[in-house]
């Protein structure tokens, strides 16, 4: 068990001493969806290379900045790219986005991500609402990393996502007429994609999008009691669905090509928060 407090003490008084403001919401940006950060109005932006202890951001489509943003009078926290388990960093160091933003004081996050679909009925193109997660490969790095001992506590460790929050993103969509899908984010840690059988496992376990990041993120942020709702882009079919090659560049494409329609979903649903 790592004590977060003290191993990050550091990192967070330096955030203390040197942000604008309390945000209200957080966004994490994920794997070619950072151009949202060059949308709205940046008061203060932090090289993440230039934070005590911050790990550096290694993979294509993650900026490495954080930014302090303000949107409609809303006041944000803008993560431009995050921190995954395949660039060989440690379970506390991925979850660190979702601990500086709890110890900002913001009780509100949304995790965005790149994805592969599972489902044969989601496209390339498609935005998905995250209903549920399947986190099988992550429960115990992170109920290892704190010590889950209490009946309430591993309750409030899998109680996302927040019902009311997804409730702000349907209306959202509605209000913005974007279909919005709905489903089951798997997590898998690669750093490799997944293989054909991989994928059809993953569908008879009921996932319909795959990745490799996120649950462990939303997992962390339930556990401290924070409000949690996740968004992917379909970027690429699942292995084995079409027989093509899957790769980084196309997923960061296919992000690019939807940047227009997820930048106004998002900023609906700041709107409406």
């Amino acid at each position: 068990m790592i004590d977060l407090n003290f191993k990050y003490k550091e990192l967070i008084n330096y955030f203390k001493e040197k942000i604008p403001f309390k945000p209200e919401l957080a966004i994490v940006l994920g794997s070619g969806l950072g151009d949202f950060a060059e949308s709205v109005n940046t008061k203060k932006t932090f090289l993440t290379t230039s934070i005590p202890t911050y790990p550096k951001s290694t993979i294509e489509g993650h900026a490495g900045k954080i930014h302090f943003s303000k949107y409609k009078g809303k006041k944000l926290l803008l993560f431009q790219g995050r921190i995954h388990l395949n660039e060989g960093y440690k379970i506390y160091e991925c979850i660190l986005p979702v601990f500086i933003t709890y110890k900002l004081a913001c009780k509100k996050i949304l995790l965005t991500n790149a994805a592969g679909s599972v489902n044969l009925n989601f496209h390339p193109g498609d935005l998905m609402l995250t209903n549920s997660f399947n986190g099988i490969n992550i429960k115990k790095e992170l109920t290892n990393l704190i010590g889950l001992a209490g009946v309430d506590e591993k309750n409030r460790f899998l109680d996302f996502p927040s019902a009311h929050f997804n409730k702000i993103i349907k209306r959202a969509a509605l209000k913005e007429k974007i279909e919005l899908k709905e489903g089951v984010y798997f997590y898998t840690k690669g750093p490799s994609y997944e293989t054909p059988a991989e994928i059809r496992m993953t569908r008879l376990f009921g996932g319909d999008a795959a990745g490799m990041s996120t649950v462990h993120e939303a997992m962390f942020a339930s556990y401290l009691g924070m409000e949690i709702s996740a968004i992917s882009c379909i970027t690429n079919y699942g292995a084995g669905i079409t027989g093509a090659k899957l790769s980084h560049s196309d997923v960061t494409k296919t992000a690019n090509l939807v940047k227009e329609k997820f930048e106004r979903l998002v900023k609906k649903i700041i709107a409406f928060i």
